[in-house]
């Protein structure tokens, strides 16, 4: 139910944006291009398998688990304007 000035499932509407941004964050996140056949950080080999499966990789397993292991800061305010996300 909208309140005030919206329209109807525009609550829904916001929420739909929300996680599409998110989506749309981490897809352009993943690598592109072609995969390195040595770490960039450690210089260890990366396995042909890891290098087929995941297209641009450019880090050994251990390096990708390292820096998936730091906090990341995305910001979930929504841009659209919500009196609820404003209040946060």
């Amino acid at each position: 139910m909208a309140n005030g000035w919206a329209r109807d499932g525009a609550v829904q509407d916001q929420i739909d944006d929300t996680v599409e941004d998110a989506l749309l964050h981490v897809r352009n996140r993943l690598p592109e291009g072609e995969s390195l056949s040595h770490c960039e950080e450690c210089g260890e080999e990366i396995p042909q398998a890891r290098r087929e499966a995941l297209k641009g990789v450019r880090l050994c397993i251990a390096c990708q688990s390292e820096r998936d292991r730091e906090p990341r800061t995305f910001s979930t305010y929504n841009r659209r304007g919500s009196k609820d996300s404003q209040l946060r």
